[in-house]
């Protein structure tokens, strides 16, 4: 009797036991702080999700071939850390951090600008660049000229792409405006598209991707207030919550490229509009 006592009282402690070992990973244990960077270093590669947003992430339309900023900043990363950069799978605005969630890929490569909603999501690396977001309309459509407040109006459109930031913009800032929205793996481009063809009044873009369009629609949109840009916001890549040693070593082998000169290189080989981005700020000075 008193063995099986015994016997009954280990195995009961050993259920217990593996019981509170599951719980207390799930719950936010050390263990899961460090489970990318571990998988990561084991696997010698990480599986990275993207966005197509030039010039920090362009994809060839004939060959498929990736390049940008921030494509070739993590490729330099990989190299110099020794791990495989992968790039698994090309995803929407409104679905890359499910699919970060989901295990699909360790990390988001292209920029991504963080924002309170998405930080209940994910965290993000130390940003590369800054960017602004300015407003776009009309060539001939003054009614935005002198203030942010005339947007807020029932009678205003503002075209977005789902789950892109102009669509939280365009809800928390201006909630009273019509939201005209675009599936989420359109070109930030059609929303200038939208506004030039009178199917929006306005777009939040950068610089960057206005340029562009205007080469090829001369006159058809305007910066609204050109000296008064609407946000600026850093460009920083994503990754899961509460892996602090995998955020830590990405941060780690990007800042080395920041001090170095290399993510300057970058911005300069693919900028084609002029003060598309801003530089990260020194955290050192040199002597005189």
């Amino acid at each position: 009797m008193t063995n099986k006592i015994v016997i009954i009282t280990v195995v009961v402690a050993i259920i217990v036991s593996f019981i509170g070992v599951k719980l207390f990973s799930k719950n936010g244990s050390t263990s899961g702080t460090d489970s990318t960077l571990a998988t990561v270093l084991n696997r010698k590669e990480i599986r990275v999700g993207y966005v197509i947003y030039p010039p920090g992430m362009i994809k060839d339309a004939n060959t498929g071939e990736l390049s940008g900023i921030f494509h070739d900043a993590l490729e330099e990363a990989g190299k110099n850390l020794g791990l495989k950069i992968n790039w698994v799978e090309e995803v929407g605005w409104g679905t890359m951090i499910e699919g970060l969630k989901a295990g699909r890929y360790d990390m988001i490569g292209s920029p991504v600008w963080p924002s309170a909603p998405r930080a209940t999501q994910a965290d993000f690396t130390r940003p590369l660049t800054y960017s602004v977001i300015s407003v776009y309309s009309r060539a001939n459509d003054n009614r935005f000229n002198n203030s942010w407040d005339a947007i807020n109006s029932p009678d205003v459109r503002i075209s977005v792409v789902d789950g892109e930031l102009a669509q939280t913009i365009a809800q928390s800032q201006f909630p009273t405006a019509k939201v005209v929205s675009l599936p989420q793996l359109s070109d930030i481009s059609q929303s200038l598209l939208n506004v030039s063809s009178g199917k929006a009044d306005v777009a939040f873009v950068e610089p960057y991707i206005a340029d562009a369009f205007l080469k090829n629609n001369p006159g058809s949109i305007k910066n609204v207030q050109p000296n008064n840009p609407l946000r600026v916001n850093g460009n920083s890549m994503v990754i899961g919550q509460g892996q602090e040693a995998f955020k830590a070593m990405l941060n780690t082998a990007l800042e080395e490229e920041l001090n170095s000169g290399y993510i300057d290189a970058l911005v300069k080989k693919y900028e084609t509009s002029k003060n598309s981005f801003y530089p990260v700020a020194k955290t050192f000075s040199l002597p005189n």
